[in-house]
């Protein structure tokens, strides 16, 4: 799996990585084999940065994967979790809750370092605190050696400038916002992230399913003109012989400038199968047809977290 890095971090991280939100049956049951043999496809397949939350099945994630990674040697793999979110209207990010949420962490991981701590969907709670309260305990946490670098994650645009410019971050996670419909992320903000040296992360290459053949989920929250047209590039794709997931996966990581693009299954075959994705060469003319099918809707996305936040 080819590498960048992230940042001034000095990590050098593959392209995709392994979100194991999945694993914490976020989106469907699980069986233990399916989250052993998950963690251990990714890892075979050079996906050996690692994603979580306590969040991602309300600590489920964490502990599963704590109990995967058991008898791996922790030099080989990087793992990032966040803090902060614990429910869908659970946010806690004061400076208390930071130093309990990582002590938990460690333990559910049975690690003794975080190599990346997130503060997790900050744009649902007033953003100063993440600057003036959460950033400053997550500072300390580092400095104790309990975490390598620290950062934020989010949906909207505005959240990257707003924290960045008053407080000091290694990296940033945005998602579903670098994808063959929405590439608001590189458009407005990576090329600002770039330059201050922030590392670059990028989640959910499929949008929520919508760049897939799979039934589009009740819940997701693009407009009905969006939905439409990803219908219409997914038939494009399967007439030509091809998956519109494959498409909008080789899209994603593409960018030189994302160190890494994160996406998740607890179907160890599906991970499998995106490793071979990354490695086969992108069908330009595929992608031209189908980016050209989203020209009137690109970029249309949603707002998510507190109106003043987007």
């Amino acid at each position: 799996m080819k590498k960048r890095l992230l940042g001034r971090t000095g990590l050098e991280v593959p392209i995709l990585s392994f979100g194991a939100s999945s694993l914490g049956a976020e989106f469907r049951s699980v069986t233990m084999d399916e989250v052993f043999q998950s963690v251990r496809a990714a890892l075979d397949c050079g996906l050996n940065f690692i994603d979580t939350s306590p969040f991602y099945g309300r600590g489920m994630s964490e502990v599963l994967l704590g109990m995967a990674l058991k008898d791996v040697p922790r030099d080989s793999y990087t793992l990032c979790t966040k803090l902060g979110r614990y429910d869908l209207g659970h946010f806690d990010f004061s400076a208390r809750r930071v130093a309990e949420s990582v002590d938990v962490s460690l333990h559910r991981l049975r690690t003794d370092h975080l190599d990346v701590v997130l503060c997790h969907d900050i744009e649902f709670v007033p953003m100063q605190q993440i600057v003036d309260e959460t950033l400053p305990a997550l500072q300390k946490i580092r400095d104790s050696g309990k975490a390598r670098f620290i950062g934020f994650s989010g949906y909207p645009q505005k959240i990257f400038r707003f924290i960045c410019e008053q407080a000091q971050v290694d990296c940033v996670l945005n998602y579903n916002q670098y994808t063959l419909q929405n590439t608001r992320f590189a458009d407005e903000t990576v090329p600002w992230l770039k330059e201050r040296g922030i590392g670059v992360m990028n989640a959910g290459p499929f949008s929520a399913r919508l760049l897939t053949n799979a039934p589009l989920p009740a819940w997701l929250k693009e407009p009905e003109s969006v939905k439409a047209a990803a219908r219409s590039a997914a038939a494009l794709c399967a007439s030509r012989g091809s998956d519109i997931a494959k498409l909008a996966l080789q899209f994603s990581i593409f960018n030189p400038d994302i160190a890494t693009t994160v996406a998740g299954s607890a179907n160890p075959s599906n991970i499998r199968q995106w490793a071979r994705w990354a490695e086969e060469p992108i069908d330009q003319d595929l992608l031209r047809e189908v980016l050209a099918l989203f020209v009137p809707v690109k970029n249309l996305g949603h707002k998510e977290g507190l109106l003043e936040n987007n």
